[in-house]
């Protein structure tokens, strides 16, 4: 059984994920933490719409949120502080990574319900084909397009019920895809336009940027613009987008102090500009606002749930379907809000645009969608297919990192303060190789003094200790390995420390397996039938001892940080790796001890001194 184990690690460590365009040398490399090669370092700058300084609060809930986006994958050994009254440091060992570019951007988390989608068509709107086809009626007002249909994608459903048995129902998502022709999807029916219901008001700032727009685009452009109450058709004319072709030239600023409507409905402009606006630019709950997703451009509702009212999301494998899907627990008051938004999609009024933008991403829709807004981007649009009052489950085409990912990001989400990246430098390493090398000479050391001392002391029993801790240490090296390439577990110095105090609580086992034993033989029994009965004695205070071991370590990797997390995780997995050694080959190599000649021997087996007092032989 022991030597399977061997081979299934190590084929692990040769041939596992992660190992392909490696050499065979580099398959046998641990990663290393920060304090050991150095690292990235990330500067991420909090910025408010008021220009203050965020509350401590707010830095302390952004540093948590931070560092468990970083630490997502494992056991990372990260290093999150804040640093000031507005930054916020990250370092991760080795070369700059995705997580890094990405563990700052996202600012509040947003569920809306999605009113109208359109194609991103402005570059054949900015520069429309040669040959055109014929021109709409002189003066007529542009439609919707009523004949392309956005390209779908993979579906995403959601389940009403917690229970896999009971068969949850959910929605799909499909996110278009740019079209080929440019054309923009079927749209809603004409929503009213903006001035017929008394408007929100405007700030003066944002008055004096739409007056400086409507000088730079031209008069005729954004009176055009402002009487537009759908997206433009292209689909029968691709020049009807040349009237609006200045708007092309706005910054993501620019954009961002039209009305949510005029981004939408304007055909050039493109899902580019829209992200390139700042950071928390629609962050207002009580707004309409626009956002893309793989090529569309989405009119969205007023947020009615929000990040802080997410509880839980995690990736899981459906046992019915075999598909990985994403679970959502949402908070006690939470939950409320997210039945009432689901009720509204899932049975629209007659009048809802919301029903015809699910169809213009599904041919069959027949509920509304709920986009999940992060910052600026939509992350997911699952179409609601039931009003969901438990645990919900966004599914389809996942993989286990894309589930992941996506629960990562529904989870992580809400930061409760925008950030902005600042600098991204590399840092050497704190300690440095030579620190590791001597911290292994000193654990070679250690080793070496407790074989020694095996030896003298229990002579032929000393082998069964060398033999042992040789085997926990190939254990853990391969686990090591294994562990980095997969779960991004790093190796620091700190857990080398965990590794070597665990040898104390191998040799504790040793002491008390071969003390019992001698025990065993003082009352007068044989050698050969004193190990069993010493082994089922001693057996339970080995587990007792280490058990002990394992629940330290467990409690103090939850309610530890940093390097310490690291020392208490390093110290479960061998100790958890010594107690496999100690079932699967010290006991049965003591076994096979029994029946030798060299183990009777006072001389020979360690036993010296119990066998010679041994008056009788006295069979178990």
């Amino acid at each position: 059984m022991l030597g399977l184990l061997f081979a299934i690690l190590y084929a692990l460590v040769f041939w596992g994920p992660g190992t392909k365009g490696l050499g065979y040398e580099e398959r046998l490399h641990p990663r290393l933490g920060l304090d050991l090669i150095g690292g990235t370092q990330a500067t991420y700058v909090a910025s408010l719409a008021n220009g203050q300084a965020p509350s401590r609060e707010s830095m302390e809930e952004s540093r948590k949120i931070i560092d468990q986006r970083v630490n997502a994958l494992g056991v990372t050994e990260a290093e999150v502080v804040v640093e000031g009254n507005r930054n916020i440091v990250v370092s991760v060992a080795g070369e700059a990574n995705d997580q890094l570019k990405t563990v700052g951007q996202a600012a509040q988390m947003r569920f809306r319900k999605v009113l109208k989608v359109t194609g991103d068509a402005a570059a054949v709107a900015v520069n429309p084909p040669t040959a055109t086809p014929s021109a709409a009626p002189s003066g007529a007002a542009p439609k919707p397009s009523t004949s392309a249909k956005a390209p779908k994608a993979p579906a995403v459903t959601g389940s009403a019920v917690p229970s896999a048995s009971t068969g949850g129902q959910g929605g799909g998502e499909r996110a278009p895809a740019p079209s080929a022709s440019a054309s923009a999807p079927a749209a809603a029916p004409s929503a009213p336009a903006p001035s017929a219901s008394a408007p929100a008001p405007v700030a003066p700032d944002i008055q004096q940027q739409r007056a400086a727009i409507a000088k730079k685009v031209g008069a005729a452009a954004w009176s055009a613009a402002e009487k537009l109450t759908d997206p433009v058709d292209l689909s029968t004319n691709p020049a009807a987008g040349l009237p609006y072709k200045p708007f092309s030239t706005l910054s993501g600023e620019e954009v961002n102090a039209l009305t949510p409507e005029m981004q939408f409905n304007v055909p050039t402009i493109s899902c580019d500009q829209l992200n390139k606006r700042t950071a928390g630019a629609i962050d207002d709950e009580k707004s309409k606002v626009v956002a893309c997703q793989s090529g569309a451009k989405m009119l969205l509702d007023v947020a009615k749930v929000v990040g802080t009212d997410i509880d839980t999301a995690s990736p899981q494998l459906d046992q019915q379907t075999g598909q990985w899907v994403v679970s959502l627990d949402f908070t006690s008051t939470g939950q409320p809000k997210w039945t009432e938004l689901t009720r509204e999609a899932f049975q629209p009024a007659a009048n809802d645009p919301c029903l015809s933008a699910a169809q213009a991403m599904s041919t069959g829709a027949t509920h509304c969608l709920v986009a999940v807004v992060l910052d600026k981007e939509v992350i997911s649009a699952p179409e609601i297919q039931a009003v969901l009052s438990s645990q919900s489950q966004i599914t389809g085409s996942f993989t286990a990192v894309t589930a992941r990912e996506l629960a990562d990001k529904i989870k992580y989400g809400a930061l409760p303060v925008t950030f902005e990246p600042s600098t991204t430098q590399t840092v050497s390493a704190t300690l440095g190789i030579a620190q590791l090398q001597a911290g292994l000479i000193a654990a070679a050391i250690g080793m070496g003094l407790v074989a020694i001392y095996a030896f003298f002391y229990y002579r032929l029993l000393g082998s069964v200790i060398f033999l042992s801790l040789l085997l926990s240490g190939l254990l853990t090296f391969g686990a090591l390995v294994v562990l980095g390439r997969t779960t991004g577990f790093t190796l620091t110095l700190a857990g080398i420390a965990g590794f070597i105090v665990s040898l104390g609580v191998a040799a504790d086992s040793f002491v008390i397996y071969f003390e019992r034993l001698k025990d065993e033989i003082h009352e007068g029994r044989s050698a050969r039938s004193a190990v069993p009965r010493a082994w089922a004695r001693a057996r339970r205070t080995i587990i007792s001892a280490n058990t002990i071991t394992i629940m330290a370590a467990v409690v103090l990797y939850i309610v530890s940080i940093g390097a310490v997390k690291g020392f208490a995780f390093a110290l479960g997995l061998s100790t958890i790796l010594d107690l496999i050694v100690v079932f699967l080959f010290r006991h049965p190599i003591m076994t096979m001890f029994a029946n030798t000649k060299a183990f009777l021997s006072p001389r020979v087996s360690g036993l010296g001194r119990a066998l010679k007092r041994a008056p009788t032989e006295k069979e178990a």
